[in-house]
Formats: structure tokens, sequence, C-alpha cells
């Protein structure tokens, strides 16, 4: 039997409250649901943003940093990075003790020019860091002389790039020194002095050139740098004035038995303060042929490494050997020896050296045999106070067959913040008739007597 109708309607209206309430359930929790997504998505918008910020704070503090003798870093990306640094000094220089007029082997009398003056004598400023891969190394620089105003060298726009394949090889090309001696190895600007050499190793190195060369470590505790240039020293010479033969090429092996190293770079001086004996031993070697082109014409002009006599004259002077003879060609041959001992900040070491030039062509010259000389440096060093004061003291001398030139230091160096690149020098030199010199260095070709000079250097 079928329920009335009007059974049916009471029914249907009484149910529909409860259906109704469902489909509002139903929704409701659509709308919670939804909202929880919403909160979700907020959250991870949240911990993106953080990341993002902490990245970036990480980033900023990466460029905002120092790093003694690095610089300043300014950029730090994925493909690569920059560091600023800056070298310079203010130097006052005293020659006026010098006599005044210098004779050569020869029986030549020149004039000395006996400085007094204040130089911003040197503004350096390099570039450094790496780029698409870490092992993929740049330095690119601007290099000033200021005391030689007007002559070629006195600015100098160079770099290298170098791509370090392991430790036991790094391979570069570009401008760099020809590792033929301890201090062309690349531990400037850490020497005693600030930005000069004893004369004896001004003498007898080689220089700054454009070239190739390969280093690293040959096995524990011994390293290697072999360099093969354009010609001893490229530094106001042109690619025009150069020889074809690209027959430069210097090499070094560094044996340091007890520590395995030898202070920053390898520098001079025990700024550190070892608390176990750093050792080093030192074997170089260089040759080169050089032509009269290829030596800078100026005897001031800036870093000039000339082929000189022991007496300071370059062997390419006009009518040097007699009336008519004029060398055009010759062979560069040098070999040093270095030893060297750290420790509680003192420091002890010692270079020798011997150098032969021959092969000597031009007119004339078939009556020149060849050239043999040898000499030595040796300095040593005392941390007076930890970090803030060094004493010094040095001596070099050169046996030539055209004199036996030599020299004698003793020098403080004070670092008022206990920053190894940062510091005020005082030097005092005792020339003998040196060999070497130019409007950069402290000292004149033919000086002879007192000097006295001091300096301000920064490096950061």
């Amino acid at each position: 039997m079928k329920p009335p109708s009007c059974l049916m309607a009471v029914l249907i209206l009484g149910a529909t409250p409860f259906i109704l309430r469902g489909e509002d359930i139903t929704a409701v929790n659509q709308r919670f649901e939804a909202v929880d997504e919403r909160l979700k998505n907020l959250e991870e918008a949240v911990r993106v943003r953080d990341i993002q910020i902490q990245k970036l704070e990480s980033e900023r503090k990466r460029v905002n940093t120092y790093t003694p003798n690095l610089g300043f870093k300014v950029a730090d990306t994925e493909k690569g990075d920059l560091n600023i640094k800056i070298f310079s000094y203010i130097r006052y220089l005293n020659q006026t003790g010098l006599d005044e007029t210098f004779t050569d082997s020869f029986g030549t009398t020149s004039q000395i020019q006996q400085r007094q003056d204040i130089q911003f004598n040197k503004a350096n400023i390099f570039f450094t860091g790496w780029f698409l891969d870490p092992k993929f190394r740049y330095m690119t620089y601007v290099w000033t002389s200021n005391t030689s105003q007007g002559l070629g060298a006195q600015v100098v726009v160079a770099g290298n790039l170098n791509y370090n394949f392991n430790k036991h090889l790094t391979f570069g090309g570009g401008t760099d020194s020809l590792p033929g001696v301890r201090s062309t190895e690349g531990n400037f600007p850490f020497w005693l002095g600030v930005d000069n050499r004893l004369i004896a190793d001004e003498f007898f190195r080689p220089s700054y050139t454009f070239g190739v060369w390969a280093k690293g470590t040959v096995v524990d505790k011994l390293n290697y740098a072999v360099m093969l240039g354009n010609n001893l020293s490229q530094l106001g010479i042109d690619a025009g004035q150069m020889d074809n033969d690209l027959n430069t090429w210097s090499g070094a092996l560094t044996w340091m038995p007890s520590t395995g190293e030898f202070g920053k770079r390898g520098g001079f001086g025990d700024f550190e303060e070892h608390k176990t004996v750093a050792t080093r031993l030192g074997l170089h070697f260089s040759r080169s042929d050089e032509n009269k082109q290829s030596q800078p014409a100026d005897t001031n002009s800036f870093d000039n490494v000339q082929v000189r006599l022991s007496d300071g004259n370059s062997i390419f002077k006009k009518d040097l050997f007699g009336s008519g003879i004029q060398v055009e060609d010759a062979t560069y041959h040098m070999s040093s020896f270095d030893a060297g001992v750290k420790y509680q900040g003192f420091s002890l070491e010692g270079e020798t050296y011997w150098r032969w030039v021959d092969h000597f062509r031009g007119s004339g010259t078939a009556g020149l045999s060849y050239l043999n000389d040898t000499g030595f440096q040796i300095q040593a060093s005392a941390m007076l106070k930890p970090q803030t004061l060094q004493a010094y003291v040095s001596h070099s001398k050169v046996y030539g067959e055209y004199g036996d030139p030599w020299d004698a230091r003793v020098g403080i160096n004070w670092f008022p913040w206990k920053v190894e690149g940062t510091r005020w020098n005082f030097e005092y030199i005792q020339l003998q008739k040196s060999p070497v010199g130019g409007l950069s260095l402290p000292y004149p070709v033919g000086g002879d007597g007192p000097i006295f000079y001091s300096n301000f250097q920064v490096s950061f």
C-alpha cells in the first residue's frame, strides 16, 4: 500500500536539512583543504626566501672580505671571483754621502748624481682570481715606477694565466720572473729590504719577461719551476727589438727537508716565528742568447737588467773593449745555489752565484773569449718583538774580471699593525763601486760610499 502523499512530503521536508548539512560539511572540508594547501605553499615560499637570503648574506660576507696580502674580494660568483690588491710605498732617499765621481776599470770617469728626494716610488694594482673553473687562475696588474717618469717602462700593464692540473703541474703563460735566483721565485715583496736586492743578486739575476712555464711538486718537500721566455728582461723592449730564436730558459729546484715550507711564499726573514726549524736548499740555472737590441738602451730604465761587467759597464757599449769593437750578441749562463734556516724569529740565508758569458759576436770580437764572474750574498734577521719589530744585516760581493764590488747593510722593519705587508723600513747601505743601479733603486751604477733611505710600505 502506498504511503499517503502528505506523509511522503513530510519525510522529504524532514530529510532536507540533513542532506544540506552533509553538503555544507563537504564544502567546508574542501575550503579547509584549500587553505591548508595555500599555507603549505606559503611555508615553501618562506623557506625558499630564507634560503635565498642566507645565500645572499653568505655571498655578501664572501665578497666583503679581506685576506692579508691577497687583498679585497669584490666579486664571488659561480663563474669566478675577483680580488684587488695594492702594493705601494713612499721612499726618502739620501745619497749625498756618495763619491761625486766614479772611474771604471778602463780609466773612464763618470759623474755620480747624488740624489736626495722623497718619492711615491711605486703604485701597483693587482687583479686576481679564477674564471669558469677554480683551477683556471688569472692575474693582471698595472705596475708603475714613478722615479722613471717619461721612460719606456715607467708604466707596465701585464699579467698571466695559469691552470692547475694537480699538485705536480701548474702550466701558465704571460709575464713572470725567470726563476734563476732565490729572489725571482715569486717571494716579492716578502724581503728584508723594500723593493731592492743586494748588489750581487741584482748583478747576476735574470728578470721579467713574457713566456710560458710549468711548476709543481716533484715529490713531498721537493718543488720545481721551469720557464721558457723571450729574453732576460723585456721591460722597455718591444717585440721588434728581440731576436726570433726563443732560447731563454730558466729553472729551479727547491727542497725544504724539515717542514716542507719556508714561510709565506718562501720569503726572507722569519716573521711567522717558526716553532720547528725550517730549512731550504735551492738550485737554479738560466741561459739566454742576448743581443744589443734586446737590452734597454737607457741604463736608468725601470728594473733594467743588462749583461754588465763587474765595473758596471754594459758589454754592448760601443768601443768598450777597444776601438772598433762592438759586441752585438752574446750568450749568458748563470747558476746559483742557496741555503737557509728559520727558527723562532731568527733567519740565516746565503746564496752563491756563478755567471759566464761567451759566444761574443760583432765587429772586432774575434779576440774576446769569455767572462767569468762569481759572487755571494748572506742575510741574517731577528724578530726583536714578535710581529712588530725586526732587525737585519746583509752583505754581498761580486768577484769579477773588472772589479770586486760589494755592499753591506743594516736595517730595521717596524710593523705597526702586526701585518707583514705593511711596515716602516729604515736601512743604511755601505757601497763599494756598485756595478748595478737605476732610478728605481736606492743605489746608482758606480756608487761608492754611504746611503740612507727609509720606506713606508703597504701591501694589501
